[in-house]
């Protein structure tokens, strides 16, 4: 699409951004992305350091563009990038805290949905527990290219924290009772986000830590697990770029 400010000024659209746009909490992943995977690369946002960048990844154009930390971040960078600037998906792709026995550092995990201790769901006026579920044909394309790259992977639901540190220690007992395979910040948001859009949405996740299990990964094989998770993230946006 051709470049064009937003309204809020939180992205000030100097070059194209893709119909695809993918979305780690780090605006420095986003360059790291571009710079690894990407030919033709363009940054097209620098308001607040939240770099955003559009490149070509088998020959079709994608974007990749940092969110921030928490769901209101997310959640006001991906209205703007669904209503002012015609994107069509957004795939985040971050780190979690694996909660689940059978989910161990490394490992990818798809979030089929996304419960939550926020309330922005509420501003959307449905009475009750709006459930927040990512878009199934994302999700399944998602599993195809995390299955032929061998990668060891989970599809679930997380859970979305407002909080980083939680000031009672027993709920990540009681939310993996509950079935969630881990614990992070964004994802629910997103979903919301892009239900009230009328798009489409996946979250895409490594677990880097464990709240169960003592484990440790070094600095190489954080980056590596992480190259998995980005890897099938671009495979599946490719999927649903122009």
């Amino acid at each position: 699409m051709e470049p064009r400010e937003s309204i809020s000024a939180s992205i000030r659209a100097t070059a194209e951004i893709a119909k695809v746009v993918l979305m780690p909490g780090d605006p420095l992943r986003a360059k790291a992305v571009a710079d690894q995977y990407m030919t033709d690369v363009v940054c097209f946002n620098e308001v607040r350091n939240m770099l955003g960048f559009t490149g070509t990844y088998k020959g079709k154009r994608i974007s990749v563009m940092g969110h921030g930390m928490g769901v209101p971040s997310m959640g006001i960078y991906a209205t703007e990038l669904y209503n002012q600037f015609g994107v069509e998906a957004i795939i985040r792709i971050g780190s979690a805290g694996g909660l689940a026995d059978d989910v161990d550092a490394r490992d990818v995990v798809i979030a089929q949905a996304a419960s939550t201790n926020s309330s922005y769901g509420n501003a959307f006026g449905i009475p009750g527990q709006l459930a927040a579920c990512g878009d199934y044909d994302m999700l399944e394309e998602a599993v195809r290219a995390a299955r032929e790259k061998d990668v060891k992977f989970k599809v679930g639901k997380v859970y979305t924290s407002d909080f980083f540190y939680y000031p009672q220690p027993d709920l990540n007992e009681k939310l993996r009772k509950f079935g969630h395979l881990c614990v992070e910040m964004e994802t629910s948001g997103l979903y919301w986000t892009a239900a009230a859009c009328g798009k489409k949405a996946l979250s895409i996740l490594s677990i880097s830590d464990h709240l169960f299990k003592p484990v440790a990964l070094t600095a190489e094989e954080r980056q590596n697990s992480f190259t998995d998770m980005m890897e099938i993230a671009l495979d599946t946006a490719w999927k649903f770029s122009e």
